[in-house]
């Protein structure tokens, strides 16, 4: 059990994969006012 073992946390931090023991980050949430002023900053 180790960096080879990608059941495990160490091991799909060496293999770089994600899962069950290691999840990905999620995809950050973007609230419409912050959308509306992304929108507003590209039209000028």
């Amino acid at each position: 059990m180790g960096r080879g073992d990608k059941k495990t946390k160490k091991g799909k931090i060496f293999k770089a994969s994600f899962g069950k023991s290691r999840p990905a980050r999620p995809a950050k949430k973007v609230t419409p006012a912050a959308e509306a002023a992304a929108d507003k900053k590209e039209t000028k």
